[in-house]
């Protein structure tokens, strides 16, 4: 890699860092995260033209975003232990605070991502996101455009049996991604294995702290898993609705649809 490339990858890196860090110290922010990882998906990467054969066949290309897509940014923002804490698995329901957490990463993300394309189009470059990126179908439960696997690509970690992406710096937080033509060199796939259970076959602490059950060594129940969060939706209604539906105009719930037990008791976590 060229000192050129290196030293945009680092001022990209620098520029989600420092956002993050002004934006927690807001007035009207409650929230606190950790230091942010940001890796570079190779856009024509096999892995992520197969995801219309892996996902669904209405998974969007990176190329559906822009023509000349070279690139997939994904960044993690790490929740804090602190706040992790406070969702323990003693109780049911999530905590308010994940929940307002939740809900201000998310409306962070919108503001987080307009900054990164106005930064990159002041370098030359081109950049945008998919529609598809803040919602999923309600009916099938799952997403056209998967964060979590344009992160794997992206060098930021391996999937869990929690369904999670662990990253270095664990899997309690929240991915996101931006297509771009940039002209680096994309990161690689990580290669060692995070999951203790996939890794040895141990720990699997992620199944015993699902409340209903949706985690098994089999695989992921999704309509169990929706349920539960459903369920925290109708508790939480006063900081947000998490996602929209596929037309982008009416939310899934009035609520916060999140529970986050299988990320924030387990050694994954951080």
């Amino acid at each position: 890699m060229t000192d050129k490339h290196q030293t945009l990858k680092g001022q990209i890196e620098e520029e989600i860092s420092s956002f993050v860090k002004n934006y927690e110290a807001k007035t009207e922010i409650s929230t606190k995260w950790g230091q942010p990882l940001v890796g570079f998906a190779d856009a024509k990467h096999p892995f992520i033209l197969n995801l219309k054969n892996i996902i669904s066949s209405q998974h969007e290309l990176p190329t559906d975003i822009l023509n000349d897509a070279s690139i997939v940014l994904a960044y993690y923002i790490p929740f804090t232990k602190e706040l992790a804490k406070t969702n323990s698995t003693k109780h049911r329901l999530a905590s308010s605070q994940w929940a307002l957490a939740y809900e201000e990463t998310n409306a962070m993300f919108k503001y987080l991502n307009q900054h990164i394309i106005e930064y990159l189009n002041s370098k030359g470059y081109n950049a945008a996101i998919s529609k598809e990126s803040s919602t999923f179908s309600t009916e099938k439960l799952i997403s056209n455009w998967s964060h979590r696997h344009f992160a794997y690509i992206a060098g930021l970690g391996t999937f869990g049996i929690n369904n999670m992406l662990i990253t270095k710096s664990g899997c309690c937080g929240r991915f996101f991604t931006i297509v771009t033509n940039l002209d680096i060199v994309p990161d690689r796939p990580m290669v060692n294995e995070l999951c203790l259970y996939k890794k040895n076959g141990s720990c699997k602490i992620c199944l015993k702290n699902c409340p209903v059950g949706a985690l098994t060594e089999l695989g992921y129940n999704r309509t169990k898993c929706y349920t539960m969060l459903k369920e925290n939706a109708a508790v939480y209604t006063e900081f947000g609705s998490s996602y929209f539906d596929e037309t982008l105009t009416t939310a899934n719930s009035t609520g916060s649809e999140v529970c986050g037990k299988c990320i924030t008791s387990s050694p994954c976590a951080f």
